[in-house]
């Protein structure tokens, strides 16, 4: 038993890893291929239509071809259009803006504004009535705000215009975290990231070809754009891979566990971008500032775990979990051990957390995470 739950739990501890490095990595890697000093494709809306066409094309051939997911059928119905169309619009428009960044600041810069998030995300909750006011939380937010006021006063190459879309992409990734709140949650329709692909990836694709048409075709038509298969192709694959490990990771983790893991990628991120590019310099002021912004955040998180808890039944701990599905599994003949599971009141704190993928992704799912 104990060797089944080492185990068990090695192999979660390496899940996380590997969302870790993915995550690190495609942020990374699009800021390479973006960054004018280096493989110099200026194109963000380019592409983020091939991580959107790539991902979905492969999400169709295990929904469809394969059979290895079952999903409901939203194509052409109301719930689609009333519901998908508007989250992919702001999924849409989060990738456009987050990876535009890219080409006027720094990746270290870019995760100190990502510290943003609990407020833009706050804000638009109060806004569209799904949370309320509250002064403890309203603190915490203050305290965020000032830690990235005083990141930004520090930032040697700041840029106005990189700040503007960075920031205009976290509060449309946080539009979108509520929207899927309100829009799919409470209508009892939850999608994991590989089914989040399969529905928003295509419409995304659509709405991003609207300024792809008008800001940057015709820049590719005038200019020498090099266009390397396997760098894009590779590129994509990481984010789609990205994806999936999200999809690992929300099976076999907490919230909490999450949460952590994802503050640990951040300063894994702003300490490996200014060893791969040079120009990403660190000020002292610009640990300060996001030191003070992590530990508003670190409460922030701290308070809606507690809020959610609070208002659900107590669940097993992993071991605990692990135990019941080997007695449950020891006491029948045969029977196949439990798949991934999605504990209810882990739902919206991992999405909350994981979606500034890409981004990432992050895409998709992540990310935030593509």
């Amino acid at each position: 038993m104990a060797k089944m739950i080492n185990k068990t739990l090695l192999l979660t501890y390496t899940y996380l890893l590997i969302y870790i490095l993915l995550s690190s990595g495609v942020i990374l890697y699009n800021k390479w291929v973006l960054s004018p000093k280096y493989f110099n494709f200026p194109l963000p809306i380019t592409l983020t239509m091939i991580h959107m066409g790539f991902s979905g094309f492969v999400a169709f051939l295990l929904i469809r071809v394969f059979k290895v997911f079952l999903v409901q059928h939203l194509f052409y119905t109301a719930l689609y259009l009333t519901c998908v169309v508007p989250i992919s619009a702001f999924f849409a428009s989060s990738l456009w803006f987050g990876n535009t960044a890219y080409l006027h600041i720094s990746v270290a810069f870019i995760q100190m504004l990502k510290a943003l998030m609990p407020v833009a995300t706050f804000i638009m909750a109060v806004v569209c009535g799904t949370d309320k006011a509250r002064c403890d939380v309203f603190m915490n937010m203050l305290l965020v705000s000032v830690g990235v006021v005083v990141s930004s006063y520090g930032e040697i190459n700041f840029n106005i215009i990189g700040t503007v879309y960075q920031v205009t992409g976290i509060f449309a990734e946080a539009l979108r975290l509520v929207l899927t709140q309100v829009l799919l949650q409470k209508k009892g329709l939850t999608l994991n990231p590989v089914t989040s692909l399969y529905y928003i990836a295509p419409c995304s694709f659509v709405f991003l070809s609207l300024p792809w048409y008008v800001l940057e075709k015709p820049n590719i038509e005038v200019s020498q754009i090099q266009f390397n298969f396997w760098i894009f192709f590779s590129n994509a694959l990481c984010a789609l891979a990205l994806n999936f490990s999200i999809f690992l990771v929300i099976g076999r983790t907490g919230a909490v566990t999450i949460r952590v893991a994802g503050v640990l990628k951040d300063w894994i991120l702003i300490a490996l971008s200014t060893v791969i590019f040079p120009e990403s310099t660190i000020t002292g002021l610009n640990i300060i500032g996001y030191a003070i912004a992590l530990v508003g955040v670190v409460m922030y998180n701290y308070i809606k775990i507690k809020d959610v808890k609070a208002t659900q039944p107590i669940t097993d701990s992993l071991p605990d979990r692990i135990t019941k599905d080997w007695k449950a599994k020891s006491s029948s003949d045969g029977e196949s051990p439990r798949g991934i599971e999605l504990i209810d009141e882990e739902a919206p704190l991992i999405t909350s957390r994981l979606s500034h993928i890409g981004r990432t992704q992050t895409q998709l799912g992540t990310h935030t995470a593509v």
